[in-house]
């Protein structure tokens, strides 16, 4: 299996029972962040299989989509790059070829072909004659689906599952594809509810979207929020900022802007609210993507 040549073993790091008011038992955050400078988080986890595949077939170009603030797409671009694999990557919106965000700065400095689209064209992303054109425009590419949301994609988040001590009844992701939500509670041990919060407007449309993915037994132990986007997908307020660098200050934790930063900050509030038994105890899984921060290091304490 291929392995990333960089960073930790992930880690649960506990959270300061002050943060939470003692409203629960305990939180504590798994630290998938520290795998790799890029390829952190989840994303590792969702491409790993993805990239197997293509070095046990020979397969030299990956192709993939994500819009300007995508994490999928420079950790795909930074993974692609580490096993000497081609990229290529279809980005939404024409915008963004003439007003590149650090996130794709980074995709083409990772040696990824960026190709991009209208809106209308990328909602085709999942038309199978329009891939098919696409795979042979790009040197036969394999194709990954946005965020990694493949069968592979999925049984490499499965994985994830396995770093959860059972004694959590609760598990926090951060939610773009769902690919994530459903590996983790598919290979769940315990009976835990897993919440999802959506970083976009309207992501709750996620709850109907992940459901074909996640075993029929298992579709009662999750749900997604989408009450704390801050304005829409990539989009930040500076109280949003100011919460990074509370948080920071406080755990010695980094949080990314367009992630998991949004789902500290409203499970926070839902805790003081009273949403979660004092019995429960919440594990949150950092997803990584803090080379989302480029654009407010400027502000950050980290």
């Amino acid at each position: 299996m291929v392995i990333i040549p960089e960073g930790e073993q992930p880690f649960i790091q506990s959270i300061d029972s002050a943060w939470y008011g003692h409203r629960v038992a305990e939180v504590a955050m798994l630290r998938l962040d520290v795998v790799h400078p890029v390829v952190s988080g989840n994303k590792w986890y969702k491409l790993k299989h993805n990239i197997q595949y293509c070095l046990d077939n020979h397969i030299n170009t990956i192709l993939t989509f994500g819009g300007a603030y995508s994490n999928h797409l420079v950790a795909t671009a930074a993974a692609a790059q580490l096993y000497g694999v081609q990229s290529v990557g279809i980005v939404k919106g024409k915008y963004a070829e003439t007003n590149l965000t650090p996130t794709l700065k980074s995709c083409i400095a990772y040696g990824m072909d960026l190709q991009f689209v209208t809106n209308e064209e990328y909602e085709k992303k999942n038309d199978g004659a329009w891939l098919q054109q696409l795979s042979e425009k790009h040197h036969q590419a394999f194709t990954i689906p946005e965020g990694g949301a493949n069968e592979m994609g999925r049984a490499g988040a499965g994985d994830i599952a396995a770093l959860i001590p059972e004694r959590f009844t609760h598990i926090a992701i951060s939610v773009g594809t769902g690919t994530t939500l459903a590996g983790v509670l598919n290979n769940l041990k315990q009976d835990a509810t897993v919440i999802g919060f959506a970083p976009m407007k309207g992501g709750a449309y996620l709850n109907e979207e992940v459901r074909e993915y996640v075993l029929p037994d298992k579709r009662q132990q999750y749900i997604i929020y989408d009450d704390w986007h801050f304005g829409g997908f990539g989009k930040h307020t500076e109280g949003l900022v100011a919460f990074m660098n509370e948080f920071y200050g406080h755990h010695n934790i980094p949080l990314d802007m367009v992630y998991t930063a949004k789902m500290m900050f409203g499970l926070r509030e839902q805790i003081m609210n009273g949403l979660y038994p004092e019995t429960a105890k919440i594990l949150c899984v950092h997803t990584g993507g803090l080379q989302g921060n480029l654009s407010i290091k400027d502000r950050l304490v980290y």
